[in-house]
Parts: C-alpha cells; structure tokens; sequence
C-alpha cells in the first residue's frame, strides 16, 4: 500500500523532549529516532503515542511504541520499559510533534508534483504571479487576477478576474475563487465555491426577481477553509471571514455575512444572509444561524442549535430554538418528569 504522507525527517526523543517542553523519565533512550505517529494500540518502535484520558490506561500496558506523552498522573502506572515524556498537555505535545514530522500533510498540495506552471495551465497574460507560484494542469487563472509568491493553485481550480490571493497560500483542485480578496496563508481545500452570488430573491405574484449581488469575499490571513463548503459574495457589503478563522467541510456562508477572528466552526453549519460572528466563537456541526442575528463574542453553540435570537457574548447556548444551555438542561428534565408520571399514570 502507498504511504501518502512520509515523514519529513526523524526526531530523537530529546528533540521531542526540546520542541514539546516535556520532561523525559529517567532512564528513557534519549538518542531514539521517532519518525511516525500511532494510537497506542498500533504504535511500534519507531512511533510516538499519548494518553490523556483513562479510558485507554489497558493500552498503555500493552503498547509497543517507541515514546508517549502522558501526564503526571499517569506517569506510575506506565509501564517500566516504555519511554515516557510527562507534561501536562501531552495532546498538544502530540500535536506539535506530528506538525514537525509531517509538514506536508497540513495544506493541499501540488497533485501534479511540480513546483512550477504547467503547460496545461490556462493564465490570462494580464494576470499577475510572483515568483514561486506553482500552478497545477488545467487550473485557470482570469483576467487581473494578482497571485503572491509559495502559493499553489491545484489542478482545475478557477481563479476568477481581478481576484487577489496573499502568499503562501493554498487553492485546493477543483475549488473556484470569484470577486474575492485573500490574504497570506490562507488554505481553501478541494471542492470549495467562493464568491458566487447568494441567495436573494424579490418575491411577486408573477415570480421571483433575482437581486444583484455586487460585493466581495474578503478572507484575512491564516483562514482555512474545508473541502466543499460555499462562501457567498455580499449583495449591498462584503463577506469577511477575520483572521484565524477555521471553517470545516460543508459549510455554507450566505452574502454580507461578517465572521470574526480565530472562530471555529464545524461540518454543516449554515449560516444566513447579514449574519454577525463575533471573535473566537465555537459553532458545533449542523449549527443554523437566521439572518440578521448576532452571535457575541466567544459564545459556543452546540451541535444542531437553531438560533433565531441575538446571543450575547460569552453565552453557551444548545437547542432548537436555541437557548441558555441551564435553562435547555432545565426543560429536558421537567420534560422526563413528564414522562415519569404519564408512565405510573398508565400503569397505576
């Protein structure tokens, strides 16, 4: 079988011990060349594993791997034989080494293997590249359209006129890119539509009108953007998306909404026309958010929330309509009673 994704180089556990701030047991074979990354119950010799959750304390004891991050508390049950590194977030330790051991695997890259133009490549001459843009084959790149140095645009992606893209940044195969405006390090993965128009319609009793929608994308720097999901242009203001904002697959953003910096924000969210998001706000799986309503900032919304009320700053809301989660849990439990006495109801 292919490995899609080698490992860049090895790192000895004490280059592990360096990048992560971890502290080695005694005795642990410094000099260990670690070069993949592996669950527990699968990792080998040359793989680095962790535990944070007690859950897999059966695995620990059985596991062959050739290091773990753990925490302190876990630290006496390890077994004798395995070299440990302790710290107290050995998931995020896990997380940093498998960014050093596998840069290649964090943003789309060129399906063509080249690190130049390919001669199947369609680029208006009024386009403008700068040095080090790889360009994949049958990628298209309009009229004006302005493309900074390390960037990639994948096989089939469209880059539409006048669009502007930052550096380094990554345009996964198949996306399209209209009237938008990126910034540096910005990675949009396959399959993603931006700057199409939205959704507005004039209803009459003859039909529907469809309203112009003549504004822009803007996407500040380090957003990255999931495979299949659709960002509207606005209609009378632009669609922003703040720096560090992560989107996952499937989300639809509609036109003149405005999102916040370092959001995240997961699979099927919709989010309507007008939308507000303030910074650093959480939206679970199948979030719907109504137009015109305004999420505060640093609000989490659990998965499948319906809101179709302002949420304020800070606010943990879960639910359809969604609300408070205390007053939420507070109506689950009024509603098992319910079911409680309707039972002894039937049976008495």
């Amino acid at each position: 079988m292919p490995d899609f994704f080698a490992s860049s180089r090895a790192l000895t556990i004490a280059e592990i011990a360096t990048l992560t701030r971890a502290e080695p047991r005694a005795g642990a074979p410094l000099d260990r060349p670690i070069a993949n990354i592996a669950p527990l119950d699968t990792a080998g010799a040359g793989d680095i594993s962790f535990l944070d959750n007690a859950k897999y304390l059966d695995a620990l004891a059985a596991t062959r791997a050739g290091a773990c991050l753990l925490t302190p508390r876990f630290l006496p049950v390890a077994p004798p034989r395995l070299a440990v590194l302790v710290t107290k977030e050995p998931y995020r330790a896990f997380v940093a080494v498998a960014r050093a051991l596998f840069p290649a695997a964090l943003r789309p890259s060129s399906l063509f293997e080249a690190g130049c133009r390919a001669a199947a490549a369609q680029v208006h001459p009024s386009a403008r590249l700068e040095a080090d843009v790889t360009v994949d084959p049958l990628a298209v790149i309009g009229p004006r359209a302005e493309i900074g140095s390390g960037t990639l645009i994948a096989a089939g992606a469209v880059i539409g006129p006048g669009v502007t893209i930052g550096r380094n940044c990554a345009i996964g195969a198949g996306a399209t890119v209209l009237c938008a405006l990126i910034g540096d390090r910005v990675i949009v993965h396959p399959g993603v539509r931006i700057g199409q128009d939205g959704f507005g319609y004039l209803p009459s009793p003859q039909g529907h009108h469809k309203r112009p929608h003549i504004r822009r994308v803007i996407i500040q720097d380090d957003v990255e953007i999931g495979a299949n999901t659709t960002i509207d242009r606005g209609a009378t203001r632009d669609t922003s998306i703040g720096e560090g904002t992560k989107i996952d697959n499937l989300v639809q953003i509609a036109h003149n909404v405005s999102i916040g910096r370092h959001c995240l924000i997961a699979g099927q969210t919709g989010i309507s026309g007008s939308a507000k998001i303030g910074d650093f706000v959480v939206l679970a799986g199948k979030v719907g958010i109504a137009d015109h309503v305004s999420v505060g900032a640093g609000a989490v919304l659990g998965a499948q929330s319906g809101v179709m009320a302002d949420v304020p700053a800070g606010a943990r809301w879960v639910g359809s309509p969604a609300q408070p989660v205390r007053d939420f849990m507070k109506g689950v439990a009024v509603l098992r009673q319910l079911v409680r006495k309707g039972r002894k109801g039937e049976e008495a």
